[in-house]
């Protein structure tokens, strides 16, 4: 009797929309039995047309603008663009205005890695987690509400400087939940290094060699994990992080445990910083002069957000208003990382890949380009783009 071979492989498709995703991307996930064979990413659902925005406001509100490219990430987006602008402006930030601008960098960061923690807990089924680490986060969401008045969008930054001043008072509060933090953290870093179910879902399970991470251009927590010495704030200081540096936090193991590790660490090293700059706040001014008009030229300027390194190309026609503005963010760095190392794993570990990266999607979708086919492509100016959504929209009305 002849015997059919029968192929178990089939492709199983995750997202646009997708309960384990909080924002539309889609995968193409082929599996042999639960095995995955290959893994595809499709990015571009978000889209907003964020850097051609920028292109028809004027220098100010467009620190608004790039701001909102991430929620999580807004401050160290304005913080990066303003460094370029000053920069093309010739234009020096007094020192206090600098330190405020790390410090709340640093609070970010904590708010940031927080969010995420609890997320990757929730992906693994660790509930628990999810809800004590977000518990904690309202601690320093608190503390960015009451130095800004915001909890999301901060708007710290001004093109020259910064906003708002930190007084005796928000000092000592910082100072407060920065210790009920470090408490909290140590604690987190016991439970993620030493819980057996949740080790069952971390070690081992995607990783990634030091050469690996080179190859595939990893940036942030995710390449340091991997012992990749990467990080802007040490390799090319900006703002205040010369006069406060940050010690570098590198694991060797590469996996996904390593990645738990790095981030809970830096939490400490974040802490650190916030108490020295607290300690050692400079004196004068918040903010200086800027020019309406920016001189004629381009720059780049690189930042270490959260996910790591975010990279600005800002060029200026010597107008009130940007030529280009180019954001290439940690996510897209990343992302390749998730389907190479997806290969070879189980089904059931493809959650746990993606989430450790710590991806922001939307920070990825910025620019369109129509393809009409027959190697006919084109950009779209900003009133196309916005007269397409009118009359798309008329469509479903009718």
């Amino acid at each position: 009797m002849e015997k059919v071979q029968t192929s178990r492989s089939f492709t199983v498709p995750i997202g646009p929309q997708h309960p384990a995703l909080k924002e539309p991307e889609h995968f193409l996930i082929t599996v042999d039995g639960e095995i995955v064979t290959k893994a595809v990413v499709r990015l571009g659902y978000a889209h907003r047309g964020v850097e051609k925005a920028t292109e028809s406001r004027n220098w100010v509100q467009n620190i608004y603008i790039l701001e909102r490219i991430c929620g999580i990430c807004s401050h160290i987006h304005a913080t990066a663009y303003c460094l370029g602008v000053e920069k093309l402006a010739g234009v020096e930030v007094p020192p206090r205005a600098q330190a405020i601008r790390v410090l709340v960098a640093e609070m970010e960061r904590i708010h940031s890695h927080l969010l995420w923690l609890g997320v990757a807990a929730h992906e693994a089924g660790f509930d628990t987690l999810f809800m004590y680490s977000w518990r904690d986060r309202e601690t320093i969401m608190d503390l960015l509400e009451s130095l800004s008045g915001n909890r999301v969008n901060y708007s710290v930054n001004l093109l020259g400087g910064v906003k708002f001043d930190v007084d005796d008072e928000l000092a000592r509060l910082i100072y407060d939940g920065i210790d009920f933090l470090e408490k909290r953290t140590q604690h987190y870093l016991d439970v993620v290094t030493s819980d057996a179910m949740f080790l069952q879902r971390t070690r081992g399970i995607g990783t990634m060699t030091r050469s690996q991470a080179d190859v595939l251009g990893t940036v942030g927590p995710t390449a340091r994990a991997s012992n990749v010495y990467r990080d802007i704030r040490v390799e090319a200081p900006y703002g205040a992080y010369g006069d406060f540096p940050v010690k570098i936090v590198l694991d060797e193991r590469g996996d996904l445990e390593a990645r738990f590790v790095v981030r809970i660490k830096e939490l400490f090293e974040s802490y650190r910083v916030i108490r020295e700059i607290l300690d050692n706040l400079p004196a004068g001014e918040l903010s200086t002069r800027m020019p309406r008009r920016i001189q004629e030229g381009e720059t780049v300027s690189r930042v270490e957000a959260p996910r790591g390194e975010l990279f600005y190309f800002i060029k200026s026609n010597g107008t009130d208003t940007p030529e280009r503005i180019k954001v290439r963010t940690p996510t897209i760095c990343n992302m390749m990382s998730v389907v190479k190392l997806a290969v070879g794993h189980q089904l059931a570990d493809v959650p746990m890949i993606v989430v450790g990266i710590d991806p922001c999607f939307s920070c990825n979708d910025r620019m369109t380009v129509v393809d009409r086919g027959q190697g006919q492509r084109q950009g779209w100016t900003w009133e196309a783009l916005r007269r397409y959504g009118i009359r798309h929209y008329q469509r479903l009305a009718r």
